[in-house]
């Protein structure tokens, strides 16, 4: 933690060394957060260098309360859903609060790799992808997202369950 507070106030210096230091350290990090709301490679790399831009530009803003790497960790989420926003249509439709059913699929999931889980979640459309990402993943509340996304409560709640339902089809095809 002690090197972690010298690199942070090297880089509120403007040390460029310092913020090579901090770029090696926490671009794997950023770049799986980038490759999740992407899920292109070369978005998620476009994506990456635009976090670290903002990162460098307002690491004189961080006050040593909290995680840095929760403090990084939002900037880029924040970062990933402006760019979705700006560059991706939404197409959610703003219909009844559905509730969530509860589906036990654990021995199936259990036998799935990590690798295999990632790639069913980037089949989901980029609308139900976000939801998910960012309240399974992320931890995020619904209202949160909904926020975040500028898309009602139910929108998302709504976005949410048909992403778990599409992820449960795509495992028992899997099976």
């Amino acid at each position: 933690m002690a090197d972690n507070v010298k690199l942070i106030k090297q880089c509120q210096k403007k040390s460029k060394k310092a913020f090579d230091e901090l770029y090696l350290t926490y671009s794997p990090l950023i770049y799986g957060i980038c490759l999740r709301y992407t899920k292109d490679e070369f978005e998620a790399q476009d994506l990456l260098q635009e976090c670290f831009i903002r990162i460098l530009n307002k690491i004189s803003d961080y006050k040593f309360k909290g995680s840095f790497e929760g403090w990084i960790r939002r900037l880029t989420v924040n970062h990933a859903i402006n760019f979705i926003r700006s560059r991706r249509h939404f197409m959610m439709d703003d219909i009844s609060e559905y509730e969530i059913e509860t589906n036990n699929n654990t021995d199936v999931i259990s036998d799935m790799s990590a690798r295999e889980i990632v790639q069913l979640i980037n089949q989901l459309p980029d609308g139900y992808r976000t939801v998910f990402n960012l309240h399974v993943i992320e931890g995020y509340k619904h209202t949160e997202i909904a926020e975040m996304l500028d898309i009602s409560d139910i929108t998302c709640r709504t976005q949410y369950k048909k992403a778990r339902e599409t992820l449960i089809k795509m495992i028992n095809e899997n099976k």
